[in-house]
């Protein structure tokens, strides 16, 4: 009796103590942003503006780049009110709040000097969001070498600017910080459509990746979101183009606000989590893409563990309705050809 009570902890005790350690190497304390300076590009609208209103109400000092002065002056004063709501005595808070208005695709040395310029006033940057990017959805024979090159140029080396710039003053002050990028499931799954757009935003993740290896040693962490369609104005004008295959596609996925997607990303960005999702598929994709990406959070790795075949499974669904999808669209062109012909 005795040795099957003995069997019996130490098969209970065993588990315990694999979890308590993982939970414990893989779950760091969380960072605050309070007085803490947040750099987020793609600041004027859409998550990004979210994003800005988050990290505010955590007291954090917050810098906006975009290219739009009139949107970013808008979002300015969003972000002001509410840094002037949090300090409970409705007075300015202009001096916690900034703009630049820059191309994060033009000449590094206007990124470059902006940053400085931000650092002067608001102290190093913390923690950069790279949230600057955007969308097209074209059939791939009709897209044109020039939305090509914008969409790396935007959505892939501006990030990769940006982050240059910052992260080398993050590791010459050695006081750790945090590097967010947003990619989009479209990065983790190509999709009809969007053949030049899911190839720049999965070579974000991968850029995320190699530097996570790089920066982990300076306790600087890198945090990568995945957002799915998202009631942004960005959204609005990719649907001007986007095909009907695509539509249909995406839709299965449903559709988040801005603020889901921007309260996730902090949250996890803090935490130090590697990815960030909202919605049941952006966990099932993450899970299944994970690959020999960043072990940053227990959960995650034991859903890899334990979840990769199942997901596998469902995704084989998936796929399946999205091919059936698109062959009755199809057919559809087919009959409709067939009958302009005839006419």
């Amino acid at each position: 009796m005795f040795g099957v009570v003995l069997s019996a902890v130490v098969c209970g005790l065993v588990p315990y103590l694999v979890i308590r350690a993982l939970w414990c190497h893989f779950n760091p304390k969380r960072q605050h942003l309070q007085g803490k300076h947040v750099l987020v590009t793609g600041g004027s609208s859409g998550i990004g503006l979210s994003v800005a209103r988050q990290v505010a109400l955590l007291g954090a000092k917050v810098t906006l780049v975009a290219r739009n002065v009139e949107r970013l002056q808008k979002a300015k004063e969003e972000v002001e009110s509410v840094c002037a709501k949090l300090k409970g005595d409705g007075s300015s808070s202009s001096n916690r709040v900034q703009v630049f208005s820059v191309d994060l695709a033009g000449r590094r040395e206007n990124i470059a000097t902006a940053i400085k310029e931000a650092e002067a006033s608001q102290g190093p940057v913390y923690m950069l969001v790279n949230c600057a990017g955007f969308a097209r959805a074209q059939v791939f024979e009709d897209i044109p070498q020039s939305l090509v090159k914008e969409l790396i140029d935007v959505n892939l080396m501006g990030s990769f600017t940006v982050t240059q710039e910052v992260v080398r003053g993050m590791k010459q002050r050695a006081e750790g910080g945090a590097v967010v990028f947003t990619s989009s499931q479209g990065g983790l799954v190509g999709l009809y459509g969007f053949t030049a757009y899911s190839a720049a935003k999965a070579a974000v993740v991968k850029l995320a990746e190699a530097l996570h290896m790089e920066l982990k040693p300076h306790g600087i962490t890198v945090t990568v979101c995945y957002p799915p369609d998202t009631q942004t104005p960005g959204f609005e004008e990719e649907n001007k183009t986007k095909p009907v295959e695509t539509r249909l596609i995406s839709e299965a996925a449903g559709l988040f606000t801005p603020e889901q997607v921007a309260k996730k990303l902090v949250d996890d960005a803090l935490q130090g989590n590697f990815s960030s999702t909202v919605g049941f598929e952006g966990f099932m994709l993450t899970t299944l893409c994970a690959g020999m990406g960043p072990i940053t959070d227990s959960l995650s790795l034991l859903s890899q563990v334990f979840l990769t075949g199942l997901f596998r499974l469902i995704s084989a669904f998936y796929l399946w309705s999205f091919s059936n999808l698109i062959r009755r669209e199809h057919e559809k062109k087919i009959a409709a050809a067939s009958r302009t012909k005839a006419e």
